[in-house]
């Protein structure tokens, strides 16, 4: 079984994972935007039970552009966001791609939002797309 680590810049805030996502996917709306300060943010979603937190964390509460939105927790130190927990989904935890730092992690299966996609970015095209 595959286990992944996920931290924070300073190494305070960590997530272990272990086995497969349940979801890879990448999001183009403005919130991930300004969120990650890239043209997208890409995050796997695990169930709650694979996932182990260590450290820690202060919440910030974003509501959606549709649905209940989230809560991210990201390090109190060096301002990273390890681990979120979207609100209409309590049985899973979502962890941006970035923080595993691996460039072998599996490309996204699904890509959102594509209607506020940047015009140069081209998403996986065997992935599941939505406007």
């Amino acid at each position: 079984m595959v286990t992944r680590l996920a931290a924070c810049s300073c190494g305070q805030l960590s997530a272990q994972v272990t086995g497969e996502p349940v979801r890879n996917s990448i999001c183009h709306c403005l919130a991930c935007q300004r969120r990650t300060g890239g043209p997208f943010s890409q995050q796997a979603r695990f169930a709650r039970e694979q996932v182990s937190v260590t450290g820690g964390s202060t919440p910030f509460l974003r509501v959606g552009d549709e649905g209940p939105g989230a809560r991210f927790h990201f390090c109190p130190h060096c301002g990273v966001t390890v681990y979120y927990e979207p609100l209409g989904l309590p049985g899973f935890v979502s962890i941006p791609v970035g923080a595993f730092a691996d460039p072998g992690f599996p490309a996204p299966t699904v890509s959102v939002y594509e209607d506020r996609m940047h015009a140069w970015v081209v998403p996986p095209p065997d992935a599941e797309h939505y406007p």
